[in-house]
């Protein structure tokens, strides 16, 4: 084979493209346009005035308007919102007593331990006679013989932090309670001043947790009086301060206290003991009905 008869490479042939023309789908384009649109009628909602508003409003002039049919909130800062909460509001108070402390009127009568000596007889005594049955355990609660309200923080107390005991009292005891802090703070109103409140450190108590409390403190007792609902403890050692002005003293605090306790015992209100070991008066209300 000659070279002039050997093949000579063919030369790549170009093929052509096929060109493929997409259709438009009205649906996907739609799809695209349907947020700007949307976004652009909002902006012409938002920018066109509404009927009967025309009329511009300066800072100074007062637009007659309908009340809400319902007030949901009115003041002109948080502690009003909390006035709404019934504790909330009284669980404020400030970290420790202000200082420096102003002097307050205060009627001595001497040392109160022997004054306040009221025996546990005399306190188990009265409280048998419209108290509750002692409490076997947590779950009698729900099977209780006498009915028994719920001790909250309120403008004349503030509930300490209970660990032996539970925050209940049958009705008279609770509204001898309230009546103790009402008039110590009105007490302190008219001799000058101060925002102040008794510290209630005790309430009732079933045997379960006097048994646990007796292993901290010698005061308590088997036959301990807070069993039946009518008995609370109240520090003279620690009160509850709001306002930092004016300052008042822990020992003229006491003594006020003191004072309110002479004239309620006085009046055959409650019977009272001065503890020593935990700093308290243990008070028992009288039901002067069954009397």
């Amino acid at each position: 084979m000659t070279p002039d008869t050997q093949q000579q490479p063919s030369a790549p042939v170009k093929r052509k493209r096929k060109v493929v023309r997409r259709k438009v789908s009205p649906i996907k384009v739609l799809r695209l346009l349907l947020p700007v649109m949307l976004f652009i009628a909002l902006c012409v909602v938002m920018c066109v005035p509404s009927p009967g508003n025309d009329a511009t409003v300066s800072d100074n002039e007062i637009v007659d308007s309908k009340p809400p049919v319902v007030e949901l909130f009115s003041g002109s800062n948080v502690y009003d919102l909390e006035k709404l909460d019934t504790v909330s509001f009284y669980l404020r108070h400030l970290d420790k007593m202000p200082e420096p402390t102003q002097r307050i009127k205060v009627n001595y009568f001497g040392n109160l331990r022997p004054f306040f000596n009221d025996s546990n007889y005399v306190h188990w005594a009265e409280a048998e006679r419209y108290g509750l049955r002692p409490l076997t355990d947590t779950r009698s609660h729900w099977q209780i013989d006498r009915p028994i309200v719920k001790v909250t923080t309120c403008a004349d107390y503030y509930l300490d932090t209970l660990i032996f005991s539970r925050p209940y009292l049958v009705p008279q005891a609770a509204a001898t309670l309230k009546e103790i802090g009402h008039r110590f703070r009105d007490t302190i109103a008219a001799r000058g001043g101060g925002d102040y409140r008794i510290k209630v450190t005790s309430l009732l108590r079933t045997p379960q947790t006097v048994k646990r409390l007796r292993r901290r403190n010698r005061n308590a007792i088997d036959s301990s009086v807070h069993q039946l609902g009518t008995t609370f403890d109240i520090s003279y050692a620690s009160f509850v301060a709001s306002s930092p002005e004016p300052a008042r003293s822990v020992d003229d605090l006491k003594g006020i206290l003191a004072e309110v306790l002479k004239a309620m015992r006085e009046e055959e209100k409650i019977w009272v003991k001065y503890e020593v070991g935990q700093p308290c008066f243990h008070i028992t209300a009288r039901n002067k009905v069954n009397e």
